[in-house]
């Protein structure tokens, strides 16, 4: 039920409650591993480079800039297309680059009729020596107008400007080359434009849109040098606090509760509740259940009355076994659920049993129950405070690794390419429903319908703000990494993307090696400029 802050149950998650199987999961696709606590994944878009092999944004040099229009001459022997003789063009091809919004790149290519014939008598060829035409044998010369009459004109045409395509894209693409994102690239130009083009030109001219690798421009320029943050601190991961409700958490597991039929609630006992609520209106047809606050045979604490809704606790207090009462209250503007911030609920609650506990004394006779292993009350106190420290440091430093990234997301103008905000969007889309699987055990049906294009779409369309924040942390994290040519050793990468790998091997998960090599160099190079980071950085912690 919705009472408490950031969570679905009446009591809020408290991180010493962990202490028996501390685990902390990284955001990618990696199984947890030695990188567990390296926060910060996937910095920067790949981008396609020439040869067409997947280049790291980090690894790429700055590159030039472009203007709006600019008319390109791409020669013929061009190096985007490497030293294939097959693949030189008989005469150089115009393109024309445009800017477009998105860090998109628009294309422009006239291809010249010489070029065009050139293909066309490939083609030709290449269909003498498939083709089997009666009366000739495979592979011998055909007269053109007889193969022209058997294979049909009209295909001839096609696979004419199949083959233009094929052998002028490379060459159109040299501008971009180095910046353009992995499978972005697309022709606009309808084929039956391009077909009519050919028959009544000779020549070939087409549309190409690529979105390129955007640029960051920081404000102020070198801003990350000296960043000042404010971190807050849940108090529940105060280690001196969280090692207290440990060790009483504990000790109360060890007692007995007994059945209060004399008097009413008080701090202490446990309660077994019927809770339910419904907005407040003085119009009464828009009054509302409110399923989340509802609740049955629900078992609540009443020490951990400071982790419900305000007042809560002290509506309750004196209620008896069988009684029900019925209570207004508010839930604050910083509830976590937003949909019931400010909402006044009229709250009605029935009260089914009434428990006390029976405890035995704490003492070094109840340590080794309290924690397996221990001689003395004292060793038990030591042991949960340590491991308390553990839990409230990773908590610290996790906290502050996301307000770094939240400031240079704010810190960073970003012109973000479509294909890459999809890219994103649905890596985040995929954990979310590997969560879910794994949480709820989804069933064939419901797991297509989770994974429909729709679904999908409508998750791209509601956390837009979302993935654009993740994506202005990564290509600035990014960019940090290349201007202060910050390096990792080859030695981290080999241990940790073996690790990985082995993780995958022991849950007999498939995997691809070069996206974990990838996947792995990614969240090490964001390691260590969240490390170069908080070195600079003015931080100052708030408890909250």
């Amino acid at each position: 039920m919705e009472l408490c802050r950031g969570s679905t149950s009446l009591l809020n998650s408290n991180p010493s409650l962990l202490l028996d199987s501390i685990s902390c999961k990284a955001s990618t696709s990696l199984p947890t591993s030695s990188l567990q606590f390296q926060r910060a994944t996937s910095f920067g878009p790949r981008v396609l480079s020439s040869p067409p092999t997947r280049t790291h944004l980090l690894r790429r040099p700055l590159s030039p800039s472009r203007s709006n229009g600019r008319r390109l001459t791409v020669s013929a022997s061009s190096a985007a297309v490497a030293a294939s003789e097959k693949d030189r063009l008989p005469a150089d091809i115009e393109v024309t680059e445009v800017e477009e919004p998105n860090s998109r790149v628009r294309l422009s290519v006239e291809v010249p009729p010489v070029v065009c014939e050139d293909c066309y008598r490939r083609v030709i060829k290449e269909f003498m020596k498939q083709a089997k035409i009666p009366g000739f044998r495979p592979g011998k010369n055909v007269p053109e107008s007889i193969l022209l009459s058997y294979v049909g004109k009209q295909n001839i045409q096609k696979a004419t400007v199949e083959s233009i395509l094929k052998r002028t894209l490379p060459h159109a693409m040299s501008s971009v080359s180095g910046k353009a994102l992995k499978d972005s690239v697309r022709i606009v130009t309808k084929f039956s434009e391009m077909e009519n083009t050919y028959m009544s030109l000779s020549s070939l001219r087409y549309d190409v849109i690529v979105d390129v690798a955007p640029e960051v421009k920081w404000i102020p320029e070198d801003g990350y040098k000296s960043l000042k943050i404010v971190v807050e601190i849940d108090r529940e991961i105060d280690a001196q606090r969280a090692c207290q409700q440990e060790l009483r958490r504990r000790h109360k597991s060890l007692g007995t509760l007994r059945i209060i039929t004399d008097r009413g609630l008080q701090i202490g006992d446990v309660a077994v509740l019927d809770i339910s609520a419904t907005t407040i209106d003085q119009d009464e047809s828009n009054v509302k259940q409110i399923p989340s606050a509802e609740s049955k045979g629900f078992h609540f604490d009443t020490e951990d009355g400071d982790k419900v809704l305000p007042g809560f606790l002290d509506s309750i207090i004196g209620m008896q076994r069988g009684k029900t009462k019925s209570f207004p209250l508010f839930f604050p503007d910083n509830w976590n659920q937003e949909n019931l911030r400010g909402v006044h609920a009229q709250f009605t609650v029935e009260c089914k049993e009434l428990f006390y506990r029976e405890l035995p004394e704490l003492n070094d006779s109840l340590a080794d129950k309290l924690l397996p292993g221990c001689t003395s009350l004292e060793q038990v106190k030591d042991s949960l405070l340590q491991r308390c420290l553990e839990v409230e440091q990773a908590a610290k430093d996790q906290a502050t690794d996301n307000a770094i990234l939240d400031q240079l997301s704010k810190m960073v103008e970003i012109d973000i390419p479509q294909s890459l905000f999809e890219e994103q969007g649905r890596q985040l889309y995929g954990a979310q429903l590997l969560q879910i699987q794994a949480n709820m055990k989804l069933n064939e049906q419901q797991l297509a319908s989770l994974s429909s294009p729709k679904a999908v779409n409508e998750y791209l369309e509601n956390q837009k703000e979302n993935i654009t924040h993740v994506i202005k942390q990564n290509l600035a994290v990014g960019d940090i990494f290349r201007r202060e040519n910050l390096q990792f050793s080859t030695e981290e990468l080999v241990k940790e993307v073996e690790n990985s790998i082995a993780e995958f091997k022991r849950h007999k998960q498939e995997y691809d090696e070069e996206r974990v090599r990838e996947q792995v160099q990614e969240i090490l190079e964001g390691a260590k400029v969240l490390e170069w980071l908080r070195e600079r950085a003015e931080i100052n912690y708030v408890t909250r």
